[in-house]
């Protein structure tokens, strides 16, 4: 999947800002600490923030592109495997990798051309697909059972070609009942489009423990996004029933995925939007993945209209992640919520306009639970 906006990749150049990162806390089994993970190419010290629950459950995230590097969840046994793709070290990181956990910005997903208009007024967007470093400052605000990394910046008017001074705020938090919750929220002082994700890459089996294609998948989505073949939505909200998209009821990844279908050969398999049912601006369920040897499950819910479901398709062995586990094509899922791609071009599509003054503000939850 590309974007359109931040990511955590060299491209045009780096702004810095000083992290001031959290002491280490502990209330009830919660837990926050922070330790060194390298420097920039420009002496820039990242930290990574350890968030701890009762369980044991962990996520680590850098203040380096607001990434998830780490996520350690119970199998059914209790054993911790940590279930997201990544790397070693930030010099991994640096080296271009496929935004492994990454917070996406301004605009998660692709816009057409890297163009759009607003208010009579044509964007020209920077054609990185968002190669652009941003360290972000970091605070610990944990409260109750759930530990909690703050993670605020500042994307100035002009920046990647977007209008607006916009002031972003990304929370996650971790609590007792196994709930990663990323919070986002931006403030500007000039019309502007805004959709955040975050990019992290899943293998409920372990990073590295083989391809994604025996988990079990449902998506709460009658209809989804068919793409053109520059992968940019073609404006149709299509029907998902008789389709390899119609994930309804529980399937395995893999049960279609090499179906001759036009869609699929677009994508190089699943890399697409669907239109989550109920109503947007409301938290629903979205997504519900099982992994039958380990018992894992994922749940997905979210306030978006969207999600983009996306199957590793480009991953392909060059990659050498964690531990030395080198990544093949598949060995790894995105469930990204948000508004569609192309929305600052496509009217008929949910908004993504924030306007001067007022407050953009999506949660999304991912729960770890087991099945026996």
């Amino acid at each position: 999947m590309r974007c359109n906006g931040w990511l955590m990749v060299a491209g045009l150049g780096m702004l810095v800002l000083t992290a001031c990162g959290p002491k280490t806390e502990s209330e009830g089994g919660r837990k926050l600490a922070k330790e060194p993970f390298g420097k920039t190419a420009d002496g820039q010290e990242i930290s990574r923030y350890k968030l701890t629950n009762k369980s044991g459950m962990e996520v680590a995230i850098i203040n380096y592109g607001g990434i998830i590097v780490s996520l350690k969840a119970p199998d059914r046994s209790g054993k911790l495997d940590d279930i997201v793709l990544g790397l070693d070290s930030l010099d991994g990181y640096l080296a271009k990798p496929p935004y492994f956990g990454a917070l996406i910005g301004r605009y998660g997903n692709r816009i057409a051309k890297a163009k759009f208009t607003l208010n009579g007024v044509e964007y020209t967007l920077a054609k990185n697909n968002g190669e652009n470093s941003l360290v972000w400052n970091a605070r610990d605000v944990s409260a109750g059972d759930a530990a909690a990394l703050e993670l605020t910046y500042l994307s100035k008017d002009g920046e990647e070609g977007y209008p607006g001074n916009l002031a972003a705020q990304v929370v996650y938090s971790l609590n007792d009942k196994n709930e990663l919750k990323i919070d986002y929220s931006a403030t500007t002082d000039k019309d502007t489009v805004v959709n955040l994700t975050n990019h992290s890459y899943f293998n409920l089996a372990g990073q590295g423990e083989g391809d994604i294609l025996q988990h079990r998948l449902m998506l709460n989505a009658d209809r989804f996004t068919p793409i053109d073949a520059g992968l940019i939505p073609t404006g149709e909200l299509q029907s998902v029933a008789g389709t390899p998209f119609d994930f309804r009821q529980p399937t395995p990844i893999g049960a279609r995925i090499n179906d001759k279908d036009q869609q699929l050969a677009l994508g190089k398999g699943y890399d697409h939007n669907w239109v989550l049912n109920g109503t947007a601006g409301t938290m629903r369920l979205a997504a519900r993945v099982t992994e039958p040897k380990s018992g894992r499950v994922l749940e997905v819910e979210t306030v978006e209209p969207g999600i983009q479901f996306y199957t590793g398709n480009f991953l392909d062995g060059t990659i050498r992640g964690k531990g030395g586990k080198v990544y093949q094509q598949r060995y790894g899922f995105c469930l990204e919520t948000q508004h569609f791609p192309d929305s600052p071009n496509k009217p008929a599509f949910p908004s993504t306009v924030l306007k001067a003054g007022g407050r953009y503000h999506t949660m999304t939850v991912f729960r770890f639970s087991v099945e026996k």
